[in-house]
């Protein structure tokens, strides 16, 4: 892995793989959490307009020439970031990177089709809503948080989606597509100075400086339980989260290691008992999300209607459990554990486009574009699993969504 800063501060990363493809990714730190001051959903209204037109193509234009040059092409916003990425053989990669350069340099935002174009953001809204497991963590959100971004939907609500203008994309679009506010990543057998060459070629006389802002990223959740009704679902979801930003990097490699043997995979501590023993569920496990604006640990369950008290109540006494139990976590485990963690990260990025993504990601975020856990992984002790358990494992958020 190689990376450069072109001086006017973009950042490039690249990491060489043998392959007859090529995938780059470029990314800004422009997402959702950057709106302050906008409406909501400008970010993503911004990466759909975009794909609108250039100066020199139109909206048929691109399309026809994604279709043609890239095996595989997408854009996305999130929280912490939007990025726009795809694969392409080797021989293409001049045509696929210059499309897309094409398409983030020189955007027209054309008037004709801009009407359109919020419709379809608003039709993109009805289907989010459909997600009955995404529906539960988008309630849960807007009730343990008075302030944070996440409270709200990326894509904005009904009401801030129609009152978007095209002079609010420009502003947005000024704002935060810099240089230094930008990074690509290429994972290619194209040579370094090759892939270089190519980005410097076509972004070194890009000079735009952003204004970064000083946003309050975290807050207490709210702690308890909320309950929202759903018609026309028989089951019940149910979400449970623990805010995990204060958490110091040695803190969140003894979480990494718990997480392991207490919600993933069928053998954690939560399938076994709730579901394998007792029958109370029908799908659960706990997560970590570390990104930038959204660091929470989280546990989902899917159940009945009927089994919900009683599978809230077990996955509580199970916390309590390991949060009291100091013989639970062995030397053996963590060793055990440390090599779990390392093959579900080789095999997360042996896709090109994934490693791409990934390191285009990490960069934006934590300004370190490697993507594996410190390999003091292996040096974690019981106790320091313990202390975290007991740290983050307290006043929860838990949303039930049900009929």
């Amino acid at each position: 892995m190689k990376k450069h800063t072109l001086d006017n501060g973009l950042r490039l990363v690249y990491e060489y793989r043998e392959s007859n493809v090529t995938s780059f990714c470029i990314g800004f730190d422009a997402g959702a959490v950057m709106e302050e001051g906008y409406k909501l959903g400008t970010a993503h209204a911004v990466e759909h307009m975009l794909f609108k037109g250039t100066k020199t193509r139109n909206e048929y234009e691109i399309n026809k020439l994604c279709d043609e040059i890239f095996g595989f092409n997408n854009a996305m916003t999130n929280y912490p970031y939007c990025i726009y990425y795809g694969t392409t053989l080797n021989e293409d990669f001049h045509k696929g990177f210059e499309l897309y350069s094409d398409i983030i340099l020189n955007p027209s935002f054309p008037e004709d089709g801009f009407k359109e174009e919020i419709n379809i953001i608003l039709e993109e809204l009805i289907e989010w809503r459909d997600d009955l497991e995404q529906y539960c963590e988008d309630m849960l959100f807007y009730n343990a948080f008075k302030q944070r971004r996440i409270k709200n939907l990326i894509i904005g609500t009904e009401e801030s989606i129609k009152s978007i203008t095209r002079q609010d994309i420009k502003n947005f679009y000024n704002e935060f597509y810099s240089p230094d506010n930008c990074v690509i990543s290429v994972v290619s057998s194209l040579s370094f100075n090759e892939v270089m060459n190519e980005v410097s070629n076509i972004y070194e006389k890009w000079n735009k400086k952003s204004q970064r802002k000083k946003l309050k990223l975290y807050e207490k959740n709210n702690s308890g339980v909320f309950c929202d009704k759903r018609e026309g679902i028989n089951g019940s979801k149910i979400q449970i989260i623990f805010p995990v930003h204060e958490l110091m990097e040695s803190e969140l490699n003894a979480l990494y290691l718990f997480n392991l043997s207490f919600g993933e995979g069928t053998s954690s501590l939560l399938y076994d008992y709730v579901r394998t023993k007792n029958g109370l569920v029908y799908d659960i496990k706990s997560t970590i999300k570390y990104e930038k604006g959204i660091k929470l640990f989280s546990i989902y369950l899917g159940t009945s209607v009927q089994n919900t008290e009683n599978a809230l109540k077990l996955v509580r006494e199970i916390i309590e459990n390991v949060k009291n139990d100091k013989n639970y976590f062995s030397s053996e485990m963590i060793k055990r554990n440390s090599k779990r963690i390392k093959i579900k990260r080789e095999l997360e990025i042996e896709r090109s486009i994934v490693l791409s993504k990934n390191m285009t990601t990490n960069e934006i975020m934590f300004n370190n574009c490697n993507l594996f856990i410190s390999n003091a992984l292996i040096n974690v002790s019981e106790e320091e699993i313990y202390d975290v358990i007991n740290k983050v494992l307290a006043n929860p958020t838990i949303q039930i969504v049900r009929l």
